[in-house]
């Protein structure tokens, strides 16, 4: 029997939550303890993509062998109703503002991780989060450019504005992002554990500033929120087993396009690009018109993948900006966790209740207010989710973590990085190879594909000749998402995190070696193997 040279691996969008992970098992942690502790970390260092006001979903592998998925995405306020939002706002919700605010999930979601498989305290998971956001981190390059990005949005809100434009200059890169308030919260739920964001004192009061705000979210909502655990969706491709995220998250798409290659797009990446954008964009048009949550009649994933796509295109989607955060975890003792958090749109709903130093994310702007779309807007519903979480295995064995952030492209950039993988890349090469993704129909109707300039010549060509106009932008270009892959093998672990973040990877080993190598220029050392990012 092969020995596993390596306790853990972990792969995220920030570095310094990389650490944090990595510490939590050096410290003796699992993938489940390395997993909670970089995802609040990153409430602090990366919060154009993720804040405790957010959402989150899960794939878990348990020492057993079981994947089970968690789905922690918020409700709508049960005051709130369909009949006043199209009084005040017509046939469409804004993408901003108080009214997108739906019910945050994610914390509720740590405390069912935390239940399901932590070995360390609750107490523990906190700890660098909270370090973080008392003594300030610098502010990263994807944070400094979404401020100036959502300046207008961010001005228009007094906590947002005091966080990220403080006298009146937004942050740039390397200067302290300091938040106190969001380190007392952070306390608090440390002492006092997760119920205390959904029925304690914090709940009261971020509950309270945002109902000063016009919120219908009341104590009785917070309250009763529940995650819960769920059926993951599942299909076989190249003689693997991919595992993704059922209804209301956008999982079904990436089965769809693996479905579509399974059944004869040659060289998928290359000369049959072209067929696979126009999967891709089947599968945008199918989420467009049905997906939505299966608790309120929407239909299943089995549904979604066998669904013809619809003749004419959906109305147009506003593309999310920042939106996630997605987080690759192994150990050693079996456990494994594709996890991805989230506030949607660049810093959400650009509405950061100042007493609590909490951003919230507008999940709600993916309502319909439609009253026939199965995703129309009603209280305590859950709107249709961009989120999904992915673990591939051959058989019973672990193959592939991947997770990554992209919005509504997030199936297409996991279908990448799937086939990549499968064609011998190394996780450094999938996560750093040239991409391009299909978009939701531009406000023209006109379905465009933004492509990475250095993409191979006859996938540009394949794909234009498919009819797909092309918006070229730089090699390596955020647009593009942050992804973050874990390839498992007999002798050991091996990571990447994508270069169009501010991540890294680190592996981390039984025994610590002799030598250390930093995985970011501001990273400290540590006894670990380390995938260096470049920004």
């Amino acid at each position: 029997m092969t020995t596993n040279p390596h306790r853990g691996a972990i792969s995220t969008s920030h570095h310094l939550a990389t650490e944090a992970g990595a510490a939590a098992i050096e410290a003796g942690g699992n993938a489940i303890d390395a997993a909670l502790a970089a995802a609040a970390a990153l409430c602090v260092v990366y919060p154009n993509n993720v804040a405790l006001g957010g959402d989150l979903v899960a794939l878990v592998r348990t020492p057993e062998g079981e994947i089970r998925f968690l789905n922690a995405t918020g409700t709508a306020p049960a005051a709130q109703t369909l009949d006043a939002l199209r009084e005040s706002y017509g046939e469409m919700l804004p993408l901003r503002g108080v009214d997108t605010v739906t019910v945050p999930g994610g914390v509720r979601g740590w405390g069912e991780l935390h239940a399901l498989g932590a070995t360390r305290s609750w107490a523990q998971h906190l700890e660098a989060a909270i370090r973080y956001a008392e003594e300030g981190v610098p502010t990263a390059h994807s944070v400094a450019a979404a401020i100036v990005e959502d300046r207008e949005v961010l001005e228009l809100d007094a906590g947002c504005r005091r966080t990220f434009i403080p006298e009146g200059r937004p942050l740039v890169q390397g200067q302290p992002l300091v938040q106190p308030a969001l380190a007392n919260s952070l306390r608090r739920l440390a002492e006092h554990g997760p119920g205390e964001f959904y029925d304690g004192e914090l709940a009261q009061r971020w509950v309270e500033g945002l109902r000063a705000l016009g919120s219908k979210i009341a104590p009785e909502d917070a309250a009763a929120y529940r995650a819960f655990w769920d059926e993951p969706l599942e299909g076989e491709f190249d003689g693997h087993r991919v595992v993704t995220g059922p209804p209301n998250t956008s999982g079904f798409i990436l089965l769809r396009a693996l479905a579509a290659i399974a059944g004869g797009i040659e060289d998928p990446l290359g000369a049959g690009a072209g067929a696979l954008a126009d999967a891709f964009r089947g599968g945008n048009a199918v989420r467009a018109a049905f997906l939505a949550d299966p608790a309120a009649g929407g239909p299943s994933g089995a549904e979604l993948i066998a669904m013809r796509r619809p003749e004419h295109p959906p109305p147009r989607e506003a593309k999310p900006s920042g939106d996630t955060v997605g987080l690759s975890a192994v150990s050693a003792d079996g456990w494994a966790i594709s996890l991805i958090n989230s506030v949607y749109f660049g810093f959400g709903a650009a509405v950061l209740e100042p007493e609590t130093g909490i951003l919230f994310q507008n999940r709600g702007t993916s309502f319909s207010l439609d009253p026939a779309s199965p995703n129309a807007f009603a209280p305590g519903r859950r709107p249709r989710h961009t989120l999904m979480p992915v673990l591939v295995l051959r058989g019973d064995e672990l193959a592939w973590v991947p997770a990554t952030m992209g919005g509504s492209a997030q199936p297409q950039i996991h279908t990448q990085l799937l086939l990549r993988s499968l064609a011998g890349a190394s996780p450094r090469e999938a996560t750093h190879a040239p991409r391009w993704i299909v978009d939701e129909p531009g406000a023209d109707g006109v379905v465009r594909v933004t492509i990475e300039e250095d993409v191979a010549e006859e996938a540009r060509g394949a794909i234009a000749a498919a009819g797909f106009p092309l918006k070229a932008v730089p090699p390596r270009s955020e647009d593009l998402g942050h992804s973050n892959l874990i390839r498992v093998a007999a002798e050991g672990y091996e990571a990447a995190s994508d270069p169009r973040s501010d991540g890294s990877a680190i592996v981390v080993p039984a025994h610590p070696p002799h030598e250390t190598s930093s995985a970011h220029p501001d990273a400290p050392a540590s006894p670990t193997q380390k995938e260096p990012t470049a920004r």
